[in-house]
């Protein structure tokens, strides 16, 4: 799994990688994976008023899951910083306003990974498939692959020196979602070089 992002030559402003079944596989599971975790959106029902739900209160209470408290931070503290009552009150207030729509863009960066990879159609003989990316689905896999390492970083309670997560040893239960941490990681990177002038 070398396969880098390298600026589109056919799609200005846009991003191209060359993906093999195994690599399209993993990439659409974890997606698949994010947007199970993130949940379904609120859809509105029948007849309700398109106003009301523009002002849909969303949650005031942070996330018990902690990966899903990474994609979802509170506005007024850092992880693990105590909070006092005003901070609290102020949290759970700007929670209720944001996190329906930080949702639902999430979800939305997801699916747009998922929707490309089941376009994609190997290049005869080859096994590897070609996927260029336009400017809006590049900036959606940069925030689709920042929330999947985020919440694999999570789950493996990464800290900020990962530098122990390069050695250890193939038979540790961690090793698949290390590799895949990493190699997310280097996407994203090459993602990002292809989006700066």
């Amino acid at each position: 799994m070398a396969a880098q992002f390298e600026p589109s030559s056919s799609v200005p402003g846009g991003a191209s990688i060359g993906l093999d079944e195994l690599e399209v596989s993993i990439l659409r599971s974890l997606a698949v994976q994010l947007l199970e975790l993130i949940g379904p959106g609120d859809e509105p029902e029948a007849g309700d008023d398109p106003l009301a739900e523009l002002f849909a209160d969303g949650p005031s209470e942070p996330p018990s899951d902690p990966a899903l408290a990474r994609l979802f931070p509170d506005a007024y503290t850092g992880p693990g910083e105590r909070q006092d009552r005003a901070a609290r009150e102020a949290g759970a207030e700007f929670r209720r306003f944001t996190e329906n729509e930080l949702r639902d863009r999430k979800r939305a960066d997801s699916l747009a990974v998922v929707h490309t990879l089941d376009t994609l159609r190997p290049a005869e003989g080859s096994g590897a498939a070609v996927l260029t990316l336009s400017p809006e689905e590049s900036r959606q896999w940069l925030g689709a692959l920042n929330d999947l390492r985020l919440t694999i970083g999570t789950r493996l309670e990464v800290e900020d020196d990962a530098e122990d997560l390069y050695r250890l040893s193939d038979d540790d239960p961690r090793k698949p979602l290390v590799m895949a941490y990493l190699w997310l990681g280097a996407l994203q990177e090459s993602l990002v070089a292809t989006l700066v002038p």
